[in-house]
């Protein structure tokens, strides 16, 4: 499928660590029951959904230009959502939690574009086209929810995460690749499933990133709006799954109205949902989310925002007093009886800056072995040094190109040449630079002459703390590793070949460009079934699509395909409903065109 690629503005500002995670979509890796497994799922989605779904849906499929009869292409769909404000771009599988949030703040929606296989028809743990193109895509129509969406995203990318965060983050893309994949044992996917429960039933403190991936979850995944009594559908879970569509709607499914505590309830991704939370509209979600925004290292910072760091041991920013923004692996802080932090550490590559952009001659080529400061106010001196005027600051001894030697009422203790200053935009001092210098604290010594500069960051206070780096320009793209599990990508048989060949024949004469009256269809039509009852016995979709071609025609041939269907039906009663659901769409078609 040759298009030509539309280009869509929001993805030239995506930042080099999110651009690696962009794939090619390679639309001519999709198979013949690849698009039959999407034209089934879309015509039963939207037959019932017009029905359970917010009306922003149906309304949304057309505004995005997703198709009932073909898998989307992704260019198509980047120039319709251009309209309206977003973009999309294709990904292989799961993405780090924060990298598909921070798509979401520049407006990007991501897409796996591997399809599930037929087997999984009804849901797959993995992300896929299905989900994503025809759950998330339709929704961000609606100007309330798009808006939610990307303040989500905002918010969701400066959660910080935990060690555990990555291993689940491993193990549950793992587990959805194996089981998308052919040839692959029941052992093998047992034991994927086995660690992805051992590591759900972890004993372990939430992070940020997994309470916020909570409200993800229970809103953007598998959310309903309206009241307990008459929900309607919007996430995007529930829109792409026809199992758990229809699941939901039951009064086994507990419905709770939506507030802050979905941030506690934990999901199992393998298993449907024993409850769901109904919103009253979008503009509730948003309350919600900045609630919770509220209790993130973001704005609360301190101590607990730099132990968040400290436990994540991945690359984190905290935010000073006066404005000065540390960026790096944190490795130590050191607390006063209040609980204040009055020192850290980093290790290895740092950088500084001031707004988001680095300090100039402050990047991770000077600060290679860590960055280290003491926090809070000069013993004896009520006034904090980043409140010092200039005259303040000579009264104290703080001269360019003087020795100095100050103490902490924490009790650190610094003494060296005072070199030069850095101030911010409101003229404070932010940074201090001494050459010669001695750093100790009781009785251990932080920092000596041998060390270099000593460059001290000035704050009374660390103000705010979130993941990732001020300046996303400081580190080079390789500390944003990807992961090491790729999806698999089989060869198909000679077999499955000459079947996926039958379902191209289908779709071409259900197309029918040719018109041809159905005597013309016929006897193509019964050479593909006879072969698929000899040597496709269990298959169940295709002669789905043949009864459709052939239901409207009193005739032998269609009776033939029926009794082979019901037959299917009792062989295999785990996909007996799909063949009901598959036939009771032929048979509404059918008394639409006759009327």
């Amino acid at each position: 499928m040759k298009e030509r690629i539309e280009t869509n503005e929001l993805l030239d500002r995506l930042p080099p660590h999110l651009k690696q995670y962009i794939k090619p979509q390679d639309y001519d890796q999709y198979t013949p029951i690849n698009q039959a497994v999407w034209r089934y799922v879309m015509r039963k989605n939207v037959d019932y959904l017009s029905q359970v779904a917010h009306e922003s849906y149906l309304d949304g499929l057309r505004k995005t230009g997703i198709s009932i009869e073909s898998i989307p292409s992704m260019y198509g769909m980047n120039r319709i959502l251009k309209e309206i404000g977003w973009a999309a771009v294709a990904v292989d599988g799961f993405i780090p939690p924060n990298a598909f949030m921070e798509f979401q703040a520049y407006k990007v929606l991501v897409i796996a574009s591997d399809i599930r296989q037929l087997e999984n028809i009804e849901y797959t743990p993995a992300p896929d086209i299905i989900h994503e193109g025809a759950g998330h895509a339709p929704i961000i129509a609606s100007p309330d929810y798009a808006e939610y969406l990307r303040r989500f995203g905002e918010i969701g990318a400066k959660a910080i995460s935990s060690a555990h965060d990555m291993e689940m983050y491993e193990a549950v893309r793992e587990l959805s690749i194996l089981k998308e994949a052919d040839g692959i044992s029941e052992t093998i996917i047992k034991a994927a499933e086995e660690r992805v429960e051992e590591l759900q039933h972890k004993k372990v403190e939430p992070s940020e990133i997994a309470l916020i991936r909570n409200l993800h979850w229970w809103t953007v995944e598998y959310g309903l709006v309206g009241t307990v009594e008459k929900p309607k559908i919007y996430g995007a879970g529930l829109l792409s799954s026809i199992g758990e569509s229809t699941w939901c709607m039951k009064d086994e499914v507990k419905k709770i109205p939506y507030s802050i505590d979905a941030a506690y309830q934990e999901f199992d991704i393998t298993k449907p949902q024993p409850q769901l939370y109904v919103t009253p509209d979008f503009a509730y979600l948003q309350e919600v989310l900045e609630e919770f925004a509220n209790t993130m290292a973001i704005r609360k910072g301190g101590w607990r925002g730099l132990k968040k760091l400290i436990n994540s041991k991945q690359i984190g920013t905290i935010e000073l007093s006066t404005g000065l923004q540390v960026s790096g692996h944190f490795s130590r802080m050191i607390q006063n009886e209040d609980n204040e932090v009055v020192y850290f550490e980093t290790e290895g590559e740092t950088a500084l800056a001031y707004r988001e952009k680095e300090v100039i001659g402050h990047g991770i080529s000077r600060h290679t072995s860590g960055f280290r400061s003491p926090l809070g106010k000069l013993k004896k001196i009520n006034l904090a040094i980043e409140n010092m005027g200039p005259r303040d600051l000579q009264a104290y001894n703080f001269y360019d190109g003087k020795p100095i030697a100050f103490e902490f009422e924490s009790g650190i203790t610094v003494e060296g040449l005072n070199v030069t200053g850095m101030r911010n935009l409101r003229g404070e001092l932010m940074l201090i630079q001494f050459t010669n210098c001695t750093v100790t604290y009781k009785d251990e010594v932080l920092f000596t002459p041998e060390m270099g500069d000593f460059d001290m960051a000035v704050g009374k206070e660390i103000v705010s703390a979130f993941t990732g780096a001020a300046d996303y320009l400081s580190f080079p793209i390789s500390l944003h590793k990807l992961s090491d599990t790729k999806t698999n990508r089989s060869n198909l048989s000679e077999k499955e070949i000459k079947l996926n060949n039958f379902y191209k024949q289908i779709r071409l004469l259900r197309n029918n460009k040719d018109h041809k009256s159905f005597e013309e269809k016929l006897p193509e039509l019964e050479t593909i079934f006879e072969t698929l009852e000899n040597d496709y016995p269990k298959d169940w979709l295709l002669p789905l699509e043949i009864f459709e071609l052939v239901a409207s025609e009193n005739s032998t041939f269609s009776e033939k395909v029926l009794k082979h269907l019901l037959a299917l039906k009792k062989e295999r009663p785990n996909v007996a409903h799909l063949i009901d659901d598959g036939l009771l769409l032929i048979e509404k078609n059918t008394k639409q065109v006759s009327n």
